[in-house]
């Protein structure tokens, strides 16, 4: 899949007071550490969320960037590197381009749960391939994004890399995870963070990491298909390019999926007045 969307703003930001078990609000001496406390995870909370909004701004230009960008070459020579990449990989699926004439024929064809996702790529602003109904679509304006989705494809015929795709749909629970085990990680008397509140933001990337690889390696296997077929008569330049920009938009879902895993430690903390 190739799309401009991001995993930034995961969470809502909200606060509560905060309490201890087992110790006496009222002291002087654990209300200045507990505003001491508040006001780290305060800050803390306010720069994270700056934080994702800058990742939600850079993956938009990146997106609009990738939409408005050129094509390599014409959608008769696309349709070659097409052609060959599902000969010499041997895959049975489906391709289609799709924009507003033909939605509706495409909604029939591919089935109308795939209705809202169709539309999208109607509008010039995704493409994809379905695994289990064996098939992979682009805008009619960016016909150069399907050796990409079929880079997909060829993926899945590989055991690895099909777990690396199939990981995906279990990256967006990071934040939630990373919250519940840090809770079931006894409190240290001294204070210290524990490994998973230390180390959220990298956990919560390296969840979404398996997804940037294998759309790195779907990319790839166009550029190199593009190349076989089309020889030293096309320049591969602007089609580098647009699938550089398409994998950055997912570097940084990756970036903005640490971000929400921390965040998240950080409000449950402030939250629960830990």
């Amino acid at each position: 899949m190739i799309s401009v969307q991001s995993y930034n703003n995961l969470y809502n930001y909200q606060s509560n007071k905060a309490t201890a078990f087992g110790q006496n609000p009222y002291t002087p001496q654990y209300q200045d550490n507990n505003r001491d406390n508040t006001g780290k995870l305060l800050a803390s909370a306010g720069l994270l969320q700056v934080l994702s909004s800058g990742l939600n701004k850079a993956s938009e230009w990146l997106g609009h960037k990738l939409v408005t960008g050129k094509e390599f070459t014409s959608a008769e020579n696309v349709q070659k590197v097409v052609h060959d990449m599902c000969k010499n990989n041997k895959l049975d699926i489906e391709v289609g381009l799709i924009d507003r004439n033909n939605l509706h024929s495409a909604i029939n064809r591919y089935g109308q749960e795939f209705a809202n996702d169709l539309a999208v790529v109607a509008d010039g602003q995704n493409a994809f391939y379905h695994d289990g109904k064996k098939f992979a679509v682009a805008p009619k304006s960016k016909p150069a994004l399907l050796p990409h989705e079929l880079g997909h494809a060829v993926n899945a015929k590989n055991g690895f890399l099909r777990a690396l795709q199939k990981s995906r749909r279990y990256a967006v629970f990071a934040p939630a995870a990373a919250v519940l085990l840090s809770n079931s990680i006894p409190s240290s008397n001294d204070g210290k963070k524990n490994f998973i509140e230390r180390n959220a933001g990298i956990l919560g990337f390296c969840a979404f990491l398996p997804t940037i690889i294998e759309e790195g390696i779907a990319s790839l296997r166009g550029i190199k298909q593009s190349a076989k077929t089309l020889g030293k008569s096309v320049k591969l330049g602007a089609l580098k390019r647009n699938y550089a920009l398409a994998w950055a938009t997912y570097l940084l879902s990756g970036i903005g999926l640490g971000i929400g895993t921390k965040y998240a430690i950080v409000e449950d903390k402030l939250r629960n007045g830990r």
